[in-house]
């Protein structure tokens, strides 16, 4: 299974241009789409979706066009928007009958199968008759991710699915992903890091509605490797200083005090320590270059 993004451009009423002839490779497996807010992540989700057309491009899920077949699209897509709707009073159990029904699972035996092998993945069992409106952030993102699944799609969704949650139900979910089969396309789009770190084997990092970097996260930190410094600055001066002399990536508080991150081929000097290169190390420094070139 693999999806292919070609040339994808969507402009809004508004002026404001959400994708930028973009373009994309996706195989099986977990792939994480990497980018701030307003980087074009959701409206390429949805398009993914068949919930908005594109202004040109086309889009191919193996032999499908997904812009002019969205109903065999819809019928092998699992999509987890980055706000979805319930009914509150409903419970987990009876709001997935009620939705396998509607993707097209009638036999009740299969359905009840599929049902209680979701609830119990997701770790919803033991709450399955307890109302939606109970559930916690973490519960309702699980159970998002079961209704995801029902039907066994081909094609899996998830846009923004741990923003909000805290660091326990963020593992859980995390973990819960991971355990999807290898036979799916799976895309992860968030703005977190870490998230994309622990699960993904390749990856895109997108802004203003175009491909800065694609390919696997090791790859992109071999390419960083040895080229980063740390430095603690103790004044807004010293740190104007590094920003106007160095290619700095990005700055947080340790230890009570200012600590800058540089990208350098050789040591920057006095003060700067080299330190290993990470993922977020790769996401800021090509946010920045995006940036400057826009400047």
């Amino acid at each position: 299974m693999s999806l292919r993004i070609e040339g994808i451009s969507k402009t809004y009423a508004n002026g404001v241009k959400a994708l930028q002839n973009l373009s994309l490779n996706i195989g099986n497996n977990m792939f994480g789409l990497l980018g701030p807010n307003g980087a074009g992540k959701s409206t390429l989700m949805r398009t993914i979706a068949t919930l908005q057309e594109p202004d040109q491009g086309a889009i191919w899920l193996d032999d499908i066009n997904v812009l002019q077949n969205k109903d065999a699209v819809r019928r092998t897509l699992g999509y987890l928007p980055q706000e979805f709707g319930v009914y509150p009073k409903m419970s987990a159990v009876d709001m997935l009958n009620h939705l396998a029904v509607m993707k097209g699972i009638t036999n009740a035996g299969e359905r009840k199968d599929q049902v209680e092998a979701l609830l119990r993945q997701t770790n919803l069992w033991d709450v399955r008759k307890k109302a939606l409106s109970g559930y916690s952030g973490g519960m309702k993102q699980r159970f998002g991710i079961a209704q995801a699944l029902l039907g066994k799609p081909r094609l899996i969704i998830v846009d923004e699915p741990t923003a909000g949650l805290d660091p326990a139900e963020r593992n859980r979910f995390l973990n819960l992903l991971s355990s999807i089969g290898r036979d799916t396309v799976v895309i992860l789009s968030t703005h977190i890091v870490g998230d994309v770190k622990e699960l993904c084997p390749r990856m895109a990092i997108i802004a203003g509605g175009r491909v800065l970097l694609e390919g696997a996260p090791n790859e992109a930190l071999s390419a960083i490797e040895g080229r980063i410094y740390c430095k603690q600055v103790n004044s807004q001066e010293e740190m104007a200083e590094v920003e106007q002399n160095f290619d700095m990536i990005s700055t947080h508080m340790a230890g009570g005090a200012h600590q800058v991150r540089v990208y350098a081929e050789t040591a920057p000097g006095e003060g700067f320590v080299q330190e290993p290169g990470d993922l977020e190390d790769v996401y800021f420094l090509n946010l920045k270059r995006h940036q400057t070139a826009k400047a």
